[in-house]
């Protein structure tokens, strides 16, 4: 047993990793528009492993971006907020774990919806940080004479959405092609 939930931990840190490591191709499109590709392991890993260990893999992803020198700090509190909080709650994805794992023994067809909750899920719940974030911290710095609430709605709604999107279509492509990806 200790085995298992020792090699649980173990791919929530590999999935950290490599994150991490997707978070280095550019994908920015004007000036705050993203798709960050890294949610994408985050992703896959709390589908399969659940809530507490993507919450974890989400936390260390977090860490990483400090550690490596990717993180645009303001104020110790935007760096909670955007960082540890932001890429931690990610692992909310992981909730619709157990219904994915019933569906994908069974061979439902509704697995699609499935990845679809959880994906949805666990992108809005990190792009809310971002959102308040962008309120509080970075809405001083709003372009095109928009309020610091609109601002961050569209530079942090449209990244959500095109993240979304991308992490979906990967993950649904993943569930097909290799289902077990899924199953621990």
């Amino acid at each position: 047993m200790q085995s298992s939930t020792s090699r649980g931990w173990l791919e929530g840190a590999i999935a950290a990793a490599f994150a991490m490591a997707l978070s280095f191709i550019p994908l920015k499109f004007g000036p705050g528009f993203s798709i960050s590709i890294g949610m994408l392991p985050i992703i896959v890993y709390s589908l399969r492993r659940g809530f507490k260990p993507g919450l974890y893999s989400g936390l260390i992803w977090g860490l990483l971006h400090f550690l490596l020198g990717k993180a645009y700090i303001l104020t110790v509190s935007q760096a909670l907020i955007e960082y540890l909080l932001a890429y931690t709650f990610i692992g909310f994805a992981g909730l619709f774990h157990v219904q994915l794992q019933k569906e994908l023994r069974s061979k439902s067809g509704k697995v699609w919806l499935t990845l679809l909750m959880g994906t949805v899920v666990g992108t809005l719940a990190r792009y809310v940080c971002h959102f308040l974030a962008g309120v509080i911290f970075w809405g001083k710095y709003a372009l095109w004479g928009l309020s610091p609430v609109t601002y961050s709605l569209v530079i942090n709604g449209t990244s959500a959405v095109l993240t979304s999107l991308a992490t979906y279509a990967i993950v649904l492509l993943l569930a097909k092609k290799s289902p077990k990806i899924f199953i621990p």
